[in-house]
């Protein structure tokens, strides 16, 4: 009776004959065919030691370990073309036997897959995608399936951000704008929300996105009962644009917090009343204010400039003056935060980027699929955030707004609170 061939002493045959070989592909073919014989060959050492024999070795019977049952064919795609591996089985066995090889080879197939799909976050195009991720042949490495399948993976990462506990979050400040995607059957564009935050410990978060068809009040308020069913707590200081809807939407959800309206925003809406040749001067006067050492001197800094500039430029004082409280806020809080939270221009960089990742696809097919690219592109941002520094004494300076805001939370530790009941 014939002896069964191994797969090893198959692949011995294979190498000798492309050694001898004249074909113009022997390299690659080579490569192929060693990089199969030693993963075959780790394999079968995997076996005999599971086994604790060699091939046609005999052992006691108290040392069975089980039988040799064939092998069961698998393929791995790589960029010199298709590797075929024979794992090999086995039965009556008194433990499972795992194979760390192959966990290591599916590793590999699974981080292809996952440069693909960062690719795609950071500005391919699937297309694109299709047409890079091949072998030396041109075929695929990825199906076409796996390249369609990217924006819902996206999208399910995006349920399991968006639904996360936020209870241990002790957030001090939070942050709020949106951006708007073109997305078919939306006329205006798609609406998303986006929260983010600075925490006691200093550390930047991305909070909460969510689709929404306006930022009208009533969906500013959905997204923050969102956020709170969620565990989050009250923050001292919330900062925004100056759009109502979103203010009425802050005192119904955060009754007690401070609003620090966005003095990016404001500065630009305040220089579209003037004419140009004035521009550098009214924005001079303007950053003075904002940027005062304290409350008191920008006080009289404002009653100042609107002094000057009431008669000549009357709507534009008219903008400066409205939130005007709102827009110096900032200045009651530690002095090292004031550079990050007197305005939203943290986000804005983001969407920047976001924009950039967006514009390759002129509309997206569906909202999953706007709103999980978003995602993508800003939790990778996010990452780079740079703490803020928070010392013992300007946590001290936020303990003492948080008592004046919530006395009831006096003695907590953290610096965010509960409303009471």
């Amino acid at each position: 009776m014939s002896h069964k061939v191994r797969p090893l002493d198959e692949l011995n045959k294979q190498l000798n004959a492309i050694l001898f070989s004249e074909d113009n592909s022997l390299i690659s073919n080579l490569i192929l065919r060693a990089t199969e014989k030693i993963i075959q060959q780790a394999l079968e050492e995997e076996m005999n030691d599971f086994l604790g024999r060699r091939w046609y070795e005999h052992k006691p019977d108290e040392e069975f370990r089980g039988y040799r049952n064939g092998y069961q064919k698998r393929r791995f795609k790589t960029s010199e073309g298709t590797i075929n591996i024979q794992k090999p089985r086995v039965r009556d066995n008194q433990e499972p036997f795992e194979s760390n090889v192959m966990q290591r080879l599916d590793r590999i197939e699974d981080k292809i897959e996952q440069i693909a799909l960062e690719s795609y976050v950071r500005g391919l195009s699937t297309r694109d995608i299709e047409k890079t991720f091949t072998d030396q042949d041109g075929k695929p490495l990825i199906s076409r399936t796996g390249v369609s399948n990217m924006s819902s993976q996206l999208y399910q990462q995006y349920e399991e951000f968006a639904s996360r506990d936020l209870s241990e979050l002790d957030v001090v400040y939070l942050f709020i704008d949106g951006v708007y995607e073109s997305v078919k059957n939306y006329t205006n564009k798609q609406g998303i929300l986006c929260a983010w935050a600075i925490c006691s410990n200093g550390s930047k978060e991305l909070l909460h996105l969510m689709a929404s068809n306006s930022e009208a009040s009533a969906n500013w308020e959905g997204f923050f009962e969102d956020m709170i069913g969620r565990g989050l707590r009250q923050p001292l200081l919330i900062v925004s644009d100056g759009a109502k809807g979103v203010i009425r939407a802050i005192s119904q959800c955060f009754p007690n917090a401070q609003r620090q309206r966005c003095i990016a925003h404001k500065i630009r809406n305040i220089l579209t009343k003037v004419p140009m040749k004035v521009e550098k001067e009214i924005k001079g006067r303007i950053k003075s204010i904002y940027y005062a050492p304290d409350r008191d001197t920008a006080d009289g800094l404002s009653a100042r400039f609107i002094s000057d500039y009431a008669e000549q430029f009357p709507a534009m004082i008219k903008c400066f003056t409205d939130d005007l409280s709102a827009c110096l806020t900032h200045l009651e809080y530690p002095e090292g935060h004031r550079r990050s939270i007197r305005t939203t221009n943290l986000i804005e960089r983001a969407f920047v980027e976001e924009k950039r990742r967006t514009k390759i696809i002129p509309q997206h097919a569906h909202e999953k699929g706007a709103i999980g690219l978003v995602f993508s592109v800003l939790i990778r941002a996010s990452l780079s955030w740079r703490k803020v520094n928070m010392s013992e004494l300007d946590k001290q300076i936020l303990k003492h707004i948080r008592t004046i805001i919530s006395p009831e939370s006096a003695d907590s530790e953290l610096i965010s609170y509960k409303l009471s009941a």
